[in-house]
């Protein structure tokens, strides 16, 4: 399937079964221990996120929050935004979205077009290759940075497609029907809109093998969100029996593959050879995998944590809390944790605390950090290189 046609079937697959739910699973327990001793008790290791970013954005050139501008600013996009308001005082979730793309610190949007740009920077030119016009100031050459805007635009895409609300399912607490048609086809338009300028981004790039990679890329992810929504929770919070050998495999098409094929056709733009395209993909790949993990964490290790925060039954440290626990036991928890109809999350998150699943999804995530520092000791050191260093600890650091 072309680049084209799977951009215009993307969405289909995406509103077919109603927004995602998410389902991780991991490897087994036992391929956890040969990586060695946690690599993050550094001094390099800085203690907060937006630290890190602000410190990266330094290093590529410019904040990479301004990365898909020039989209975003396009009349088309403008003519959505005026619709979009349109859902202010509604529960739709498109709104969220927008509130996230405009900021979110914690989580940062634009996470994923600056790890491109800082492992353009890491590796250099290959010197097989010098007819490009390469930015000397910066160390990047202008068609990596197209590949980072191109893949920001991905993920927003995909952001903005996953708000699809299946209106099958929709109650009267939701709000009014046709507030939420109306916001799936705003979310349809603008996240084909976006698609439609990264096919146009990666045309102007003229690199088969970067076309291939991102289509690639695409079909993971359709791919992974069609199995989190046919895997979904069921209307009782039993959710399917999730066994933890092939959580890698999903998690790597839902959120690993993007980063991981861009770090990749970042290193094919600079004529690298396999080796290096190799390691550039296994950082990303790698490093997709602690970020989610870490995100998966958040509700369980804050502090400060609202008895109202719902978490997914689908997150690392509940799918690894029900694995130690046995499905038997999980259902029994699961039950004793609903009143009314509704489950209290914040007596089952204090079960599952109590449990295994949280220390051994933290294990989980410094093992993906490990494998991702592995990856780039084959880059010589640099300040980029540093960058990517400090990225992992941020994610994996708990304390």
């Amino acid at each position: 399937m072309n680049l084209q046609r799977l951009l215009l079937r993307f969405p289909g697959y995406l509103g077919a079964l109603g927004p995602p739910r998410r389902l991780w699973r991991f490897p087994s327990l036992d391929t956890i221990s040969p990586v060695g001793p946690w690599r993050g008790q550094s001094s390099r290791s800085p203690a907060h996120w937006n630290q890190v970013v602000s410190e990266a954005e330094k290093i590529v050139g410019y904040p990479t929050s301004f990365m898909s501008l020039r989209c975003l600013l396009s009349d088309e996009l403008s003519n959505i935004a005026m619709q979009v308001r349109k859902l202010v005082g509604t529960q739709h979730p498109l709104l969220t979205t927008a509130r996230g793309l405009v900021h979110d610190s914690r989580h940062n949007l634009q996470l994923r077009g600056l790890v491109v740009l800082l492992i353009s920077k890491a590796a250099g030119p290959s010197g097989v290759n010098t007819s490009q016009n390469y930015d000397t100031v910066s160390g990047i050459y202008s068609c990596q940075r197209s590949l980072a805007e191109i893949t920001e635009l991905i993920h927003t895409a995909l952001l903005v497609h996953r708000g699809i609300v299946n209106l099958n399912e929709l109650q009267s607490s939701d709000g009014p029907l046709k507030d939420m048609q109306f916001g799936n086809k705003i979310a349809i338009l603008s996240g084909d809109f976006l698609l439609a300028n990264a096919c146009n981004g990666l045309a102007l790039l003229q690199n088969t093998k970067v076309v291939e990679l991102l289509a690639s890329a695409l079909m993971d992810l359709v791919q992974g969100v069609y199995h989190e929504n046919s895997t979904s929770a069921k209307e009782n919070y039993i959710t399917d029996d999730i066994g933890i050998s092939t959580w890698k495999e999903q998690t790597f098409l839902s959120h690993g593959a993007l980063l991981a094929k861009s770090c990749q056709a970042a290193m094919e733009l600079a004529k690298h050879d396999a080796e290096v395209q190799d390691m550039a993909f296994q950082y990303g790949k790698h490093m997709a995998m602690s970020h989610k993990i870490n995100s998966d964490l958040q509700p369980f290790i804050k502090e400060k944590t609202s008895d109202c925060v719902t978490f997914h039954l689908n997150s690392a440290p509940v799918v690894l809390h029900q694995e130690f626990l046995g499905r038997d036991l999980w259902i029994k928890q699961i039950k004793e944790a609903q009143e009314k109809g509704r489950l209290n999350y914040a007596k089952l998150r204090e079960t599952i605390k109590a449990g295994k699943g949280v220390t051994s999804a933290i294990d989980l995530c410094r093992y993906h950090g490990n494998k991702a520092l592995e990856a780039l000791e084959s880059f010589p050191p640099s300040e980029a290189r540093s960058a990517l260093e400090n990225i992992v600890f941020a994610v994996t650091r708990f304390s």
